[in-house]
């Protein structure tokens, strides 16, 4: 009985450690295909999941909030966002601007999108904007004014009773060359944002 026991238990270890190896040769099998096709140019990573952090999932929660009346009539493509994170106003929490790209948020005039404070809650809502948006380095009720473009134009928005303003084109025209010192944000066309579903 004894020796049947350690026989017994012997084919299990020689299984366990075959199972193991094949399934090294297998995950070693798809790693190289996969790096050969990266490298060659032709893998798929179309449905590759895009990766998730607590801002876009903070964002997500607050989008589905705010747009509950229009999400029925949405098309599952429409239903995306992108975001870039910035300190507004110096108070060492990130604030997020987030924006859209696609034929529901946007006209012949820009698109739409909002300003969120580090907890989610709505800084302000904008439409008519292209991007990117461009944040100067000077201030108004301690957050920094934004140059925004609507009709081919840069406008100045600056913060006005706790609220930047919701339509851009309406605001002062910004004369001259946008300021070297400014910082691009929601640069969704070069940087190639991470696009994320809500």
């Amino acid at each position: 009985m004894k020796n049947k026991i350690i026989i017994l238990i012997a084919i299990l270890a020689l299984y366990s450690c075959q199972s193991k190896t094949e399934s090294k040769n297998i995950i070693k099998t798809i790693v190289q295909d996969t790096l050969y096709k990266t490298i060659g140019g032709t893998a798929d990573v179309s449905n590759a999941p895009a990766k998730d952090d607590k801002a876009a999932k903070l964002i997500r929660k607050q989008l589905n909030v705010l747009l509950k009346k229009d999400i029925p009539a949405m098309a599952k493509e429409d239903r995306f966002f992108y975001y870039e994170a910035f300190d507004l106003n110096n108070d060492k929490k990130n604030e997020y601007f987030v924006g859209f790209s696609n034929s529901y948020f946007c006209g012949s005039g820009g698109c739409s999108g909002y300003i969120l404070n580090n907890d989610g809650s709505v800084i302000n809502h904008f439409t008519v904007t292209d991007f990117p948006i461009y944040v100067t380095t000077s201030s108004t009720e301690k957050f920094y004014n934004l140059l925004m473009k609507s009709g081919g134009l840069f406008h100045l928005i600056k913060m006005k009773n706790g609220k930047y303003p919701t339509n851009p084109s309406t605001e002062e025209k910004w004369k001259g060359d946008l300021p070297k010192e400014s910082t691009k944000v929601l640069d969704i066309y070069d940087k190639k944002l991470e696009k994320y579903s809500f």
